[in-house]
């Protein structure tokens, strides 16, 4: 059997599949947990496997730096070891790859139903592949293409410096340095949390009024719901400075999905991933995004054919890590 699991810091989903003689995966059983109700990944495992079940080979992908195959998870408190799990699945082939890195290979086997262009523009290309993904966290890959097929490489990117473009973006980057002195990253933007920076920092400008529907202060024992209130209002036009939010927001996730095709020469496409996409679609369709995407001057021509493709299927990482053995070739 195979396993294969997509870690985050929200949820972790766990999948179990048996290979049919046709070659074909057949799912035998997928669950989702709270990762935050485990204290280790372990514990999830145990509630999740049958007695005495035969892992041929289990693959997860982590929110987190893999380094020599061990991974201390960005937003929880868990570190996970290949060789260990060697020892407790019982097999030599375990693989971990970053969330993204398991992303990015899912993306390679989504069909196109699971896909929404939003280059109008975009002309069909061979070549490196971008992918980036805005959830709990911002998480950004590279497929490389080596002239036959691709791989993936993971990054740790989202944490790179924010770049503003705009006088409003200049006043944004000086309101976060009063938050973050040490360093103001794009993950701080262009993530869950980013919906309250941004609302906090138009309400503190004067933009407009509060909103009464939003919360003073993140709850501490509420999640995102703070951040999930202000998106909702603004992806409905139901407030002014909630409508904001979301087309800065949008804005800068362009720039910085540019920014990524530039740095990693993604002619072959770029992927967009997480489920924030997703959740404020009419946001990334009216073109705002696109905007800011090919706004890097001379290499206007250049990102003005790159196809941008947003992911519809949640699933993905586990797709991804579903599929690595067969996909590479590789042993562990």
């Amino acid at each position: 059997m195979i396993l294969a699991g997509d870690i985050g810091g929200t949820k972790t989903v766990l999948s179990l599949l048996h290979t049919a003689q046709d070659g074909s995966l057949d799912c035998m059983q997928e669950q989702s947990f709270a990762s935050q109700d485990f204290a280790t990944f372990d514990a999830i495992l145990e509630a999740f496997l049958p007695p005495r079940s035969h892992i041929s080979s289990a693959c997860f992908g982590v929110a987190g730096p893999v380094v020599n195959q061990r991974c201390q998870t960005t937003n929880l408190p868990w570190l996970l070891d290949a060789a260990e799990l060697q020892q407790k699945l019982a097999t030599p082939k375990i693989k971990l790859l970053n969330d993204l890195e398991a992303m990015a290979l899912g993306m390679l086997h989504l069909p196109e139903a699971d896909l929404l262009e939003l280059n109008p523009n975009a002309q069909t290309q061979t070549g490196n592949i971008a992918v980036i993904a805005a959830g709990t966290g911002l998480g950004e890959a590279m497929l490389y293409w080596d002239g036959n097929s691709h791989h993936p490489i993971a990054t740790e990117g989202g944490h790179s410096d924010f770049a503003p473009q705009t006088l409003q973006q200049d006043m944004l980057l000086s309101y976060l340095r009063n938050i973050y002195p040490e360093h103001v990253s794009y993950e701080r933007i262009i993530s869950g949390m980013g919906f309250s920076h941004l609302y906090d920092f138009l309400y503190e400008h004067d933009f407009a009024t509060a909103c009464l529907a939003v919360p003073e202060l993140e709850d501490p024992n509420g999640g995102s719901d703070r951040n999930a209130i202000i998106s909702r209002l603004g992806i409905n036009g139901e407030d002014l400075i909630c409508t904001e939010v979301v087309r800065l927001f949008v804005e800068i996730y362009g720039a910085e999905a540019g920014n990524l095709a530039l740095k990693s020469l993604a002619i072959g496409g770029v992927f967009i991933g997480g489920g924030i996409a997703a959740k404020i679609l009419p946001a990334m369709q009216q073109g705002q995004f696109m905007q800011a995407f090919k706004a890097k001057g001379r290499f206007l021509p250049m990102l003005d054919k790159i196809s941008v493709k947003l992911a519809l299927n949640p699933r993905t990482p586990l797709i991804g890590a579903i599929h690595y053995f067969a996909s590479t070739g590789a042993e562990a």
